[in-house]
């Protein structure tokens, strides 16, 4: 496995200046932004796009220095219920499979998305709960009527580009947990899959390990970013926090650096677990730590995830 930096941290820094930090830490790989959440674009696909000698560039510069590109990320919601934010996503997504197409990358990163709850509604519903009945009936709406056929739609745009999109298991959106992304996935197997990132799992009571399990070879690539629970907080409210993430000492739970949230044994374990599944791409550190610098918090990160990674393919055993 490598260690990699989603490269939005370095917000508006110059591109060849941030590749040459990211080579100065050690970093063999990095996941470049391309618009949508959450902003920080390394990439403009429409301008990369609209020219070969930029594109060139850019490819060129990166090849330069020895990294890998692990995925170009468009986090979006292309089923907004409002018609002309969800065209925006929808755009920039469509830019991003064309752009990891010409660049040779496989894999494109997103979110699923979230409609409303009817064909009326203005604003994204998250049903998490089966009662009372319309919640019930406006999640199947939800499925059949916007979530299956815009990825059906988006899946055989990937294919036809040669590319995979990663999904994002995240809250408010309808793909949030392994038996969503799951049923998501189904509908095309090794085109659709999973951007495996714990941090929004360990606040939901989910169990990485188990998750990864579940999910199998249908992840294409992780996140690290870890999550603090405050168990004080939770005594008194569960899990359930839309605080904002500012309210540190007030809330349930909070982003942190790999390590301040969860220790080696548990990172250890979910490698150990994403080797067993097959996976032995890149861990893509996410920098959401609001007790931290982005510049503390990726080296921190960065250290500590030296100790955790499998970096060696196993060998035939010495008593063989």
């Amino acid at each position: 496995m490598k260690i990699g930096v989603f490269a939005v941290l370095f917000g508006k820094k110059p591109f060849e200046e941030t590749l040459d930090y990211i080579v100065d830490l050690g970093l063999e790989a990095i996941e470049i932004g391309t618009g949508a959440f959450p902003g920080n674009a390394l990439a403009n696909p429409a301008v990369l796009l609209a020219s070969e000698r930029r594109l060139t560039a850019f490819r060129e510069a990166i090849e330069r220095r020895g990294l890998l590109i692990s995925a170009l990320s468009c986090h979006g919601n292309p089923i907004h219920p409002d018609a002309a934010v969800a065209r925006a996503y929808h755009k920039v997504f469509e830019q991003t499979v064309e752009l990891a197409s010409r660049l040779g990358v496989r894999t494109v990163i997103t979110f699923s998305g979230c409609p409303g709850s009817d064909a009326r509604a203005t604003v994204p519903s998250w049903i998490v709960s089966p009662w009372p009945p319309e919640f019930s009936k406006a999640l199947e709406w939800q499925w059949r009527a916007r979530v299956l056929p815009y990825w059906k739609q988006a899946a055989r745009l990937c294919r036809k580009a040669g590319v995979r999109v990663a999904i994002e298991m995240h809250p408010n959106f309808v793909v949030y947990n392994a038996e969503t992304m799951n049923r998501l996935r189904a509908i095309a197997p090794g085109t659709i899959g999973c951007n495996f990132d714990p941090s929004h799992l360990f606040w939901q009571g989910a169990d990485p390990v188990a998750a990864i399990r579940a999910i199998g070879d249908g992840i294409f690539h992780v996140h690290a970013k870890d999550c603090k629970l405050d168990a004080a907080n939770i005594a008194v409210n569960g899990v359930l926090d839309a605080k904002p993430y500012t309210r540190e000492l007030d809330r349930s739970w909070i982003f942190r650096t790999v390590g301040y949230g969860n220790g080696a044994p548990v990172w250890k374990a979910m490698v150990s677990t994403l080797r067993l599944v097959g996976y032995d791409h890149v861990l893509s550190i996410e920098h959401e730590d609001s007790l931290m610098s982005g510049t503390e918090g990726l080296k921190k990160a960065i250290a500590f995830l030296k100790d955790v990674v499998i970096t060696e393919p196993a060998g035939q055993a010495y008593w063989a």
